[in-house]
């Protein structure tokens, strides 16, 4: 049994270096996950890998079946998910290409479905999350990044906003007077709902452009996908140093 969980998101949906044994079609109380769960070998152990926009990367941040992809995973096994997640960078010194493991993060979000405590309740179910990731995979994650040498920024507020358009110039000013770092469309519900469902779950992410207003060049996806290849190089070599660690 497979109980590492790779989310693969802008940039990884797939992982070329896993060696692939089967594939696996979930079916959950919520609908179906973005897509069939694949089984491999990853520095020689098991893991699971789940793109979270689909194989084919067409499923949009705000249309993501959080909850399925989730529960999926725990249906199988996983008790640790390392998600991986394209960013805006809002501090000048969090550049394109830059690695960073959240500490923190604000939901921005809205319309989406954010937990699993809502029917057939026996009681009221409120979640501690007051450190939203986990702590002993951030560290694993931080331990590899220092072994490969990678300028990773250890700590950081995640914004998660709705999408899937980018943020204006304005909105960015505000999350950074709200003390954010980073900006990402996807980290909300998933870090909630695998906390939830008692997840160990760490979130790396590549910063892909700087937040809208930051850079001296207008935003196009030539260029945010030209810096998510070498960011996502980064990040499948820390994938290989951290699995044998966990």
């Amino acid at each position: 049994m497979a109980e590492i969980a790779i989310i693969g998101g802008t940039g990884l949906t797939s992982l070329h270096n896993l060696k692939i044994l089967r594939r696996e079609v979930v079916h959950t109380p919520y609908g179906e996950p973005s897509g069939p769960l694949v089984y491999g070998s990853l520095a020689d152990k098991q893991v699971v890998f789940l793109p979270r926009h689909g194989p084919g990367h067409t499923i949009p941040p705000h249309k993501i079946n959080y909850r399925a992809n989730v529960y999926a995973l725990k249906e199988v096994g996983v008790k640790k998910v390392i998600a991986v997640a394209a960013v805006g960078g809002i501090h000048a010194d969090l550049t394109p290409g830059r690695l960073v493991v959240p500490d923190q993060i604000i939901d921005y979000t809205w319309g989406r479905g954010t937990t699993f405590f809502e029917d057939s309740l026996k009681q009221v179910v409120h979640i501690d999350f007051t450190t939203p990731y986990c702590e002993e995979l951030r560290q694993v994650l931080l331990q590899a990044s220092g072994q490969l040498g990678l300028n990773t920024a250890p700590r950081g507020i995640y914004a998660a906003t709705q999408g899937p358009r980018l943020e204006t110039a304005a909105e960015i000013n505000r999350l950074e007077r709200d003390g954010c770092d980073i900006v990402g469309m996807t980290g909300m519900p998933e870090a909630a709902l695998a906390r939830e469902l008692a997840l160990c779950y760490a979130t790396c992410a590549v910063i892909a452009n700087m937040g809208a207003g930051r850079g001296d060049q207008a935003l196009t996806m030539e260029q945010i996908e030209s810096n998510l290849k070498v960011g996502m190089e980064d990040v499948r070599h820390l994938l290989e140093m951290t699995i044998p660690l966990l």
